[in-house]
């Protein structure tokens, strides 16, 4: 080893240990050399490593708190359905929309879809707003004024199947991160054309090419939205930090409800003896007696009415149910893992053991409806009774249906923390 040589590394060594003086190197202060072999980073020699300042805020997120819970039916099971017993499950933290997704928002996933795509695509994205029509029952106006009539435009979108509800997640990531790329400091992602080479005005290629590209290992794009899986949505539901202690590593309280108490009325304050959610109340009755009405809304409402649970959520009980990421199986609590649980496609209980053939029955068993593409949705809504409010309950339904009381709303993983 010459002497120049010698003097580089013993500057590298001598900048190293200055730098450890400061404390142990960071995702967002990683320093300016690596810790394992003294090499300079973002140098011809070295690798590339982006300034970081944490995962970019996704647009209607808020942040939930993982920990340990335990999931389940909390009140009696009285569909006899046995399908959600308890058990102690560990959720890693997540984000999750503050309200479900709602009519103004599908219209501008529409706008974007028209203009961006085929016809053929966009009629896939199209509600089935027939979902309101009855043949008993004059729903009529609903099925052409509720999701275009601006005054339904934050009441959440219905007649949304699960596979619709997916390609909504799809395309609220792409366009997400493509906002994130036009904003991002220097500009662009470096392409030419597509969803993220979209070049800002006045640039040229030369200029574009110095600058930052949208990447993973760049840490500025989001992950993707998606459907929540049951045990997240479940968990957030519960909403049990608002119950803990501080420095109390014991549970020590549960809910029936996404709120304190055994009822669904409020039993605080000026709103005392109003309801806490939008469910039905009994055989005929949806909102109360003119003059008086409790809960105010016959059928959806406004997505931030009723107040939100302790993680700031709304709605995590009536209005409409919600589709979540799992396919449905009745013994999903015993066969799924303790952490982050989630039920995919068929495993370990694949579907060749429902029967579904339309003669089962009259073989003396029954017709399943159980195969590998229905899925799970939760949370009761404005034509349920206040049983489904519970979190722990479930039901199912085909992957292509839809129906006036059932929406969505989005989740993302916590990127770069175990926590």
């Amino acid at each position: 080893m010459n002497f120049s040589q010698y003097l580089r590394y013993a500057v590298v060594g001598a900048c190293f240990l200055a730098a450890c003086k400061s404390g142990p190197p960071t995702a967002t202060k990683p320093g300016k050399y690596s810790s394992t072999t003294g090499i300079e980073y973002n140098t011809e020699e070295g690798m590339m490593v982006a300034d970081y300042k944490g995962i970019p805020e996704g647009p209607g997120l808020v942040f939930i708190e993982g920990g340990r819970t335990v999931l389940g039916s909390q009140e009696e099971d009285v569909t006899m359905n046995h399908d959600n017993i308890e058990r102690t499950v560990t959720i890693a933290s997540f984000f999750m929309d503050e309200a479900e997704v709602a009519n103004i928002h599908w219209l501008e996933y529409m706008h974007y879809v028209r203009k961006d795509s085929s016809d053929e695509i966009y009629q896939r994205a199209l509600p089935d707003t027939t979902v309101w029509a009855r043949e008993l029952s004059f729903n009529d106006p609903y099925v052409d004024y509720y999701l275009r009539y601006p005054g339904f435009r934050y009441f959440p979108v219905v007649g949304v199947s699960w596979l619709q509800a997916n390609d909504y997640c799809t395309w609220r990531t792409a366009k997400v991160n493509e906002t994130l790329a036009a904003n991002s400091e220097g500009g662009s992602s470096g392409g030419g054309g597509g969803l993220f080479g979209k070049k800002k005005k006045g640039t040229t290629p030369d200029a574009d090419a110095d600058k930052p590209k949208i990447a993973i290992e760049n840490g500025n794009t989001l992950p993707n939205y998606r459907l929540p899986t049951e045990a997240e949505w479940e968990y957030a539901a519960q909403a049990l930090i608002g119950t803990q202690e501080v420095g109390n590593e014991n549970q020590e309280n549960k809910r029936i409800y996404p709120w304190d108490g055994r009822q669904a009325r409020n039993p605080y304050g000026k709103k005392m003896g109003q309801f806490l959610a939008n469910f039905k109340r009994g055989r005929g009755d949806y909102a109360g007696i003119a003059g008086s009405l409790n809960d105010g809304a016959m059928i959806t409402e406004y997505i931030y009415a009723y107040p939100p649970n302790d993680y700031g959520l709304y709605n995590m009980a009536g209005n409409v149910n919600e589709w979540v990421q799992d396919i449905y199986r009745p013994l999903s609590f015993e066969d799924v893992e303790d952490l982050n649980p989630f039920r995919r496609n068929g495993f370990l209980d694949p579907k060749e053991g429902y029967d579904k053939s339309p003669n089962s029955a009259g073989k003396g068993g029954y017709q399943s409806l159980i195969d590998d593409h229905v899925r799970v949705f939760k949370g009761g809504s404005w034509r349920d009774v206040a049983y489904w409010l519970s979190p722990g309950t479930r039901r199912f339904m085909a992957e292509d249906s839809s129906t006036a009381a059932i929406g969505f709303r989005c989740a993302m993983i916590n990127a770069g923390s175990n926590k």
